[in-house]
């Protein structure tokens, strides 16, 4: 049973890790990260200040704290890929996302700043998705929080879902407070 907070906090559900992958599968995922910043500069470049100062759930973070916190996710994300594409199982840092949301940065920066970030990452981290082969996708690295191995398509597939997940935050956030686009 779903209840009120969950929905706030999971507005598309939890990620669940496929059952199965195919070439569909990478494509539309692909394509999601490709369209994130797209999207999200749609949702946001026309929010006033406080409009971003805006938590999208209590206690959770500001629309402001949401896309700072897309590019430093996804910064992380692109140089797992590196890091498995390059070498046998590394094992990744972890960073703890919440204390980087707290740091001036992503509490008080122009969000212009993030949002060219994540254009110029996603370009480059799409043209390297694009370019993986069969076996590639099957490379992994090891999460020492988790103390499991991850293979690259679990990973492309959580990262399509954090895109649309966070995106979501701030659509539903705008729709609950009678926001407009233009």
């Amino acid at each position: 049973m779903q209840t009120d907070l969950d929905s706030l906090r999971f507005p598309i559900g939890k990620f669940k890790i496929p059952e199965s992958y195919s070439k569909e599968n990478f494509a539309d995922w692909i394509h999601q990260i490709k369209e994130l910043p797209k999207l999200l500069y749609a949702e946001v470049s026309k929010l006033s200040n406080e409009q971003l100062n805006t938590p999208y759930r209590e206690g959770g973070w500001s629309i402001r704290q949401v896309v700072h916190h897309l590019a430093d996710s996804h910064i992380n994300s692109y140089c797992r890929f590196k890091l498995a594409l390059t070498e046998e199982t590394p094992s990744i840092r972890p960073y703890y996302e919440d204390r980087w949301a707290l740091l001036e940065d992503g509490k008080n920066a122009p969000i212009e700043i993030s949002l060219k970030l994540l254009d110029a990452l996603h370009m480059r981290w799409v043209y390297m998705l694009e370019r993986m082969s069969e076996k590639d996708w099957e490379r992994k690295f090891f999460h020492p929080e988790s103390k499991r191995e991850f293979e690259l398509k679990t990973i492309l597939a959580l990262y399509a879902w954090h895109s649309e997940h966070h995106l979501q935050h701030i659509v539903q956030l705008k729709k609950r407070m009678n926001w407009i686009n233009h």
